[in-house]
């Protein structure tokens, strides 16, 4: 790896840690301010719902100029929409428009990879890619938790003097901004590369025509029609997963949801193990290959309804992680370089970000509803793990003979 790849690491990382912290400071301002509780979770929505509305225009963004400087302009973004939660502004409204920066931001620190290294690296760079992000997600969880505390803010307050005059959830987002300026930073040293795939119109109409296209490409293609699926299928399924997780733990642990969430690090942790597993053993060739512990994991939630202390809860939530790690990271890896070859990396990324979270808000959906009708948490278990190994079989047998070239 060379000193470029390391550079748009450090500032994805830094990225990712603002916003996953700057979440929990918008949960604190929510509640301070008396926020009716379904609030909180429609911050994520709002996040989300940025990835799927602009996919037809940051992929072609991404692609049209050198992918740092649109990384340092999408972190600008995230960092204004920083700045307007600090000046008043709802921050719902706020943090949908660094739900658009992260958007933007997306296309062009994935796309850049297949630009930057040869595809025998490809996997190793998307393990780190993938490492990193979720310790930005772990820390920027602990880090957002303890900005939010009023002790805390209370004692650095008291000693800047300026107690009494900046609420915690403020001194919170005022901490977070530094970590956006610190990417902001780190972008300017991103290596220019040469730009890629600019579109020949900037027409709307020429856009949508594009992004079908491109939509349409990918999925018959067979080699990004199974990487596709499977990252479509690995983040709809893991953000449902996460709300089992909590209910699954009050029922069986009789744990509250501080605690509850606190489980969610060991699978986090557990995909980063799984990350640097597929890194160091999985070549993009054989990338197929990885899918049959993609059926196993389904089996992995279900053996949950039958544990009821912490110690095997944590091995069980592990070996998901882990799993799930070895599984994405070489089909993220193989979706880029298809994507780079068919129709641009920018565009490829775009449309993994539109149908991953059309899975997410789909599957979630579909827990809601299953909620709402009353179903037992162990029913749900059964139909969420049964319903991953049933679609990775069908993927499996469907691409077990493709190769990648």
């Amino acid at each position: 790896m060379n000193r470029g790849f390391y550079t748009i690491l450090l500032a994805q990382f830094l990225s990712a840690l603002a916003d996953n912290a700057l979440l929990f400071a918008a949960i604190g301002l929510l509640q301070f301010a008396s926020a009716p509780e379904w609030h909180s979770p429609l911050l994520q929505t709002v996040f989300v719902i940025a990835y799927i509305v602009l996919a037809p225009l940051v992929g072609p963004f991404a692609d049209g100029f050198p992918k740092g400087r649109v990384m340092l302009i999408a972190n600008t973004v995230k960092f204004a929409g920083c700045l307007i939660m600090l000046a008043g502004l709802h921050p719902l409204i706020a943090y949908a428009v660094v739900g658009v920066g992260a958007a933007m931001y997306s296309p062009a620190k994935y796309g850049i990879l297949t630009e930057l290294l040869p595809p025998a690296k490809l996997v190793v760079a998307n393990s780190w890619m993938e490492g990193t992000t979720v310790a930005a997600i772990v820390l920027g969880a602990i880090i957002g938790g303890a900005l939010i505390n009023p002790q805390l803010a209370g004692d650095v307050l008291l000693n800047l003097g300026l107690d009494g005059f900046v609420i915690a959830p403020k001194f919170a987002i005022i901490a977070i901004t530094s970590l956006y300026l610190a990417a902001a930073f780190v972008n300017l040293f991103i290596p220019r590369l040469p730009i890629d795939h600019r579109l020949p119109s900037t027409s709307p109409l020429f856009i949508l025509h594009d992004f079908w296209h491109s939509f349409v490409l990918l999925w018959r293609d067979p080699l990004g029609q199974v990487s596709l699926a499977v990252t479509t299928l690995f983040w709809g399924v893991g953000a449902t997963l996460r709300l089992l997780i909590i209910a699954w733990a009050a029922l069986n642990l009789k744990y509250g949801l501080d605690q509850a969430t606190q489980l969610t690090a060991v699978t986090a942790f557990g995909i980063a193990v799984g990350s640097i597993l597929a890194g160091k053993f999985v070549r993009l060739e054989r990338a197929i290959g990885v899918l049959p512990s993609g059926i196993l994991l389904g089996f992995v939630p279900i053996g949950l309804i039958w544990v009821d202390s912490l110690f095997p809860a944590m091995l069980l939530l592990f070996l998901a992680g882990a799993l799930a790690g070895f599984f994405v990271v070489p089909m993220n890896a193989l979706l880029q370089h298809r994507g780079h070859l068919l129709m641009g990396a920018g565009h490829s990324i775009a449309q993994q970000n539109f149908n991953e979270n059309i899975s997410i808000l789909v599957l979630s959906g579909a827990y809601a509803l299953m909620m709402r009708a009353d179903w037992h948490i162990y029913t749900i278990i059964w139909v969420f793990g049964l319903f991953i190994s049933s679609v990775m079989t069908l993927i499996w047998l469907r691409h077990r003979h493709d190769v990648v070239h």
